[in-house]
């Protein structure tokens, strides 16, 4: 049952209030107070999960703060992401041993031997992706340009090293069948954020006829952080010369790494800046970079795909669903048969 029959209307003074993600096969979507999951599994069914969250900030004001705000919020995300790819991943596994008719004592240690992967794998992930994205440029550019002592022209190579590699990466995966199934149904999220944000009704007609491409996107804040690390790196270089007199790769580590939550917090403020000004000549050319990469992070999604994003967001702002759907909290509550 819906919480609240009401539409509920958009508030253009505060365009953070709701936001997702694409997961396996579905949506997640959180709106002040909640967060809701909504996946399709094989037979064409969805099923809900939907649960209250309070962010840090609205627990304690200091962590409302600027900057502080964005690099908190960017760890709270990052483990709701993770945990709700992992809900995601677990129903797609049960509906596949569940067509193979395996038996519910096997199902279950099968579940605990891939919820230990999907940590490891994460966990890896992240070393992964710090090393490849941050460390790499700099190795590559203290290794193979003359700049390591120039500040500014050191970290605009490495800068426009790491983006190289951000785009060469996206464009790689994208032609994966499964991350471009992905990329669909963030395709899909953005249009019903789009829908509700343009204070459409929020069905799936309008959600269909809405863009996919959003100024808040992940892929959006991705490229703002690689130009911010530019400038905020270009600067700590600076001081850090004059300070020592010259600069090596193991001090630039160990100074650029500990920096990252900052460089996400000033990310952040940007683009909360910008996403009210998206309207406005300079609020176009500033977001028109991240819209354009977005054509490589969506892909157009068909209506059963929508369907699933607009479910999960009318669902976290507790309002009626387009069809009826299944609440759960835990995937045991699927049945095996």
């Amino acid at each position: 049952m819906s919480e609240n029959n009401q539409e509920i209307k958009f508030d253009p003074n505060k365009p953070l209030q709701v936001g997702g993600q694409a997961v396996i096969e579905g949506v997640m979507m959180r709106a002040p107070g909640k967060i809701a999951t909504a996946v399709r599994r094989t037979n064409g069914d969805i099923v809900v999960r939907k649960r209250d969250y309070k962010s840090l900030g609205e627990k304690n004001k200091i962590f409302k703060l600027p900057i502080l705000r964005g690099a908190v919020g960017l760890l709270e995300m990052m483990f709701v992401g993770i945990e709700t790819l992992n809900f995601s991943a677990e129903i797609a596994m049960h509906d596949l041993e569940l067509k193979d008719r395996i038996d519910g004592q096997e199902l279950k240690k099968k579940k605990t031997a891939s919820n230990l992967r999907l940590a490891l794998t994460v966990i890896f992930a992240l070393i992964v992706g710090i090393a490849i994205f941050f460390v790499t440029p700099l190795f590559v550019t203290t290794k193979l340009f003359n700049v390591e002592q120039d500040a500014y022209w050191f970290n605009i190579i490495a800068g426009v090293i790491r983006l190289s590699i951000l785009l060469v990466y996206l464009m790689g995966i994208s032609m994966m069948k499964d991350v471009k199934r992905l990329f669909e149904y963030h395709g899909g999220e953005h249009k019903a954020v789009m829908s509700f944000e343009s204070s459409k009704q929020l069905t799936l007609e309008s959600a269909a006829l809405s863009t996919r491409f959003h100024p808040r996107c992940g892929t959006s804040f991705i490229l703002i952080v690689a130009i911010v690390s530019i400038l905020l790196f270009s600067v700590v270089d600076a001081l850090m010369i004059l300070w020592l007199g010259k600069l090596t790769l193991p001090i630039r580590l160990m100074t650029h790494l500990p920096l990252i939550p900052l460089v996400g917090g000033v990310a952040y403020e940007f683009i909360r800046w910008s996403s009210k000004r998206t309207n406005t000549s300079l609020g176009k050319i500033l977001v028109a970079p991240g819209l354009w990469m977005q054509r490589v992070t969506t892909k157009e999604p068909d209506s059963s795909q929508v369907e699933v994003a607009i479910i999960a967001l009318r669902c976290a702002l507790g309002m009626d669903e387009l069809k009826p759907v299944r609440y759960i909290q835990h995937v045991s509550e699927l049945t095996i048969n």
